[in-house]
């Protein structure tokens, strides 16, 4: 008998029932879609859930392509998340950044179709540019950029002309690629930056040495969810990134933190721990050569997955 209370889910059906397989198939797929366009793991796996259970009243015999079809359904359960949290995203206190997730030898759970599968992919950076963009031109950019799926099957997931859909994968383009230029994710260069910035946590370097590397139109971006501290506003200039940090290091609670480097979505990251567990994430961004973005995490609510 199944644990009360335990969503049933493909794998559950999977002798049995002719829409596991092909859902199976592309459940990684999925995952990925619907976490590029929501930016939250949970969210993201609700919506491949919701996905499941409508999928099971699909007639498997008249869907040409199971896979366009899955994707189209889970960005469309995406979007309608979107539109129910409207009015809390607009009353969300302070500055917005997406979930991290642990990944690579830091990840805890190994099923590959788990979202931390995904994330491995999909950079912090990566989300906060695709966040700019509209709900319709995140999905859009998503389905045809990442996933290839035909217009066609875009236009009918968003109930858009298909002229309408190429107009919003142009523009999303256009957005993307800006972002992408200023906050651009090389391996190495994220490594020693956060390395940097990790001896000046653990006090083993000045914090004011850090100003070298640091852009002069550099954003410090801080999400506390109106649960933790954080500041209100982005941060704007080397100047007053620098005056904020030093502050934040002048409190007690922050100097007692422990600060370790843990590969989070793909790319290193400052992971604070104290006696309650994950106090936050911070990454770095740049545009190559310095530091243009500093983000961190502190609601505890996106916290949560890396606790488990």
């Amino acid at each position: 008998m199944a644990d009360e209370g335990r969503r049933t889910g493909p794998a559950d059906a999977a002798g049995a029932d002719p829409h596991a397989a092909p859902f199976l198939d592309h459940r990684r797929d999925l995952l990925g879609a619907a976490y590029r366009v929501l930016g939250t793991a949970q969210d993201a796996e609700d919506a491949v859930q919701e996905t499941w259970l409508r999928w099971r009243a699909v007639d498997v015999a008249t869907v040409r392509d199971a896979r366009a079809y899955l994707l189209g359904a889970v960005t469309h359960q995406a979007l309608n998340q979107i539109r129910s949290r409207s009015r809390r995203r607009e009353e969300y206190p302070g500055p917005w950044l997406p979930e991290p997730v642990l990944t690579g030898a830091d990840r805890t759970d190994q099923d590959p179709a788990h979202v931390a599968e995904v994330a491995a992919e999909v950079s912090l950076a990566l989300l906060v540019v695709l966040q700019t963009l509209s709900p319709l031109e995140r999905a859009a950019f998503v389905l045809r950029e990442v996933f290839a799926v035909p217009y066609a099957e875009i236009a009918q997931a968003l109930g858009r002309r298909e002229p309408a859909v190429r107009q919003l994968v142009r523009r999303a383009r256009v957005h993307v690629a800006a972002g992408e230029d200023r906050h651009e994710v090389d391996a190495d260069l994220s490594r020693e930056l956060t390395g940097a910035f990790l001896a000046a946590a653990r006090g083993e370097v000045p914090l004011a040495d850090l100003v070298g590397v640091l852009a002069p139109d550099v954003v410090l971006t801080s999400d506390g969810g109106g649960i933790a501290r954080a500041a209100r506003r982005p941060i704007l200039g080397a100047d007053r990134t620098m005056r904020f940090v030093l502050g934040l290091f002048e409190k007690a609670d922050v100097r007692a933190l422990t600060w370790t480097v843990r590969e989070v979505n793909g790319h290193p990251a400052l992971v604070a721990t104290g006696p309650g567990g994950v106090d936050s994430v911070t990454w770095i961004e740049s545009d190559g050569r310095r530091v243009t973005g500093i983000a961190l995490q502190r609601n505890p609510e996106k916290l949560a997955r890396l606790e488990r």
